[in-house]
């Protein structure tokens, strides 16, 4: 069994793929490689190259596998439609010319649930009429990954989306078909959410297909709630710590992991701000290095 560690350019602060704040995308493959790891996420669609030729010379240049890319679009607002299905049949085209293999399905954060991210007592909630509409929308971009381009669909829940909450993602699970549809679990984004991301993934782990490495600051977890910061002053804040800093139990994943005989890619995330003085490469190989001391070393074998 192998399991492999990457990374993603949210780590260097890209989330949109138009932020003029973004570093170039030629220096976030060099900090990845040089940080230690063998894979990396293709970013918001349009960050870097859709030329299949150009990317993939760049990455074999730092010899970096294409792990997979994120849909992070408004599943939850039917006007949005059009732009959700852009990023979906875009991110799938770029993934299926390198040889990756997961989609990953978020619901971006939307003015209606921001406010209440990491508090789920006060999180306004879809009607029924809605939650299907939004359900069907998810599962028509999961169909299409599989059946058009080959890949795998993953779930994954985010603070400030309609797919937050324990009680939330656990409803779409059951209400979705385990063949069409699997599980991306972010472990930072379930602590952010209130809920324990071991517990989770045992009762999930035959629907687990990729994993999301992430942890958060339970003290600036605890002033953001409070506050009702948003989910971009959070990650400015430094909500998400390193690995080695967070309440996660990375010890414990990896034990969950390999008796469970997971095979594959688990990614590194840690949202920042780039405007602020932090050093991404430095965090970059400050978590590998972490992952490294635990046990996490490039291709586990058991």
């Amino acid at each position: 069994m192998t399991i492999r560690i990457g990374n993603a350019p949210c780590s260097w602060g890209v989330e949109f793929a138009d932020d003029p704040r973004n570093p170039h995308w030629r220096d976030v493959l060099r900090d990845c490689a040089a940080a230690g790891y063998g894979g990396i996420e293709l970013g918001p669609v349009g960050y870097m190259p859709e030329d299949p030729a150009m990317l993939r010379d760049a990455l074999d240049e730092h010899a970096l596998d294409l792990i997979g890319g994120v849909v992070f679009r408004p599943f939850h607002d039917p006007a949005a439609w059009d732009d959700v299905m852009d990023g979906a049949v875009r991110t799938c085209r770029a993934l299926q010319a390198h040889g990756a293999e997961h989609l990953v399905i978020i619901d971006s954060i939307s003015p209606r649930r921001a406010p209440t991210a990491g508090r789920a007592a006060e999180a306004e909630q879809m009607d029924a009429a809605e939650w299907q509409a939004f359900r069907d929308r998810i599962m028509t971009v999961a169909r299409m990954a599989a059946d058009d381009y080959g890949l795998t669909p993953e779930l994954h829940p985010h603070a400030g989306g309609f797919l937050d909450f324990e009680t939330e993602v656990e409803r779409i699970l059951l209400e979705t078909d385990p063949a069409q549809l699997k599980l991306c679990l972010d472990t930072g984004h379930c602590t952010y959410a209130g809920f324990d991301p071991l517990a989770f993934m045992q009762r999930h782990i035959d629907r687990l297909t990729y994993v999301h490495f992430k942890t958060t600051d339970p003290v600036v977890k605890a002033d953001v709630i409070a506050k009702r910061t948003g989910f971009y002053d959070a990650c400015g804040q430094g909500i998400f710590c390193n690995l080695s800093d967070g309440e996660v139990d990375f010890k414990a994943v990896r034990a969950l992991l390999l008796d469970a005989g997971y095979a594959g890619w688990c990614t590194v995330e840690q949202d920042c701000d780039p405007t602020l003085d932090v050093s991404p490469v430095a965090d970059a190989r400050a978590n590998r290095d972490y992952l490294a001391g635990i046990g996490f070393d490039e291709g586990i074998v058991t």
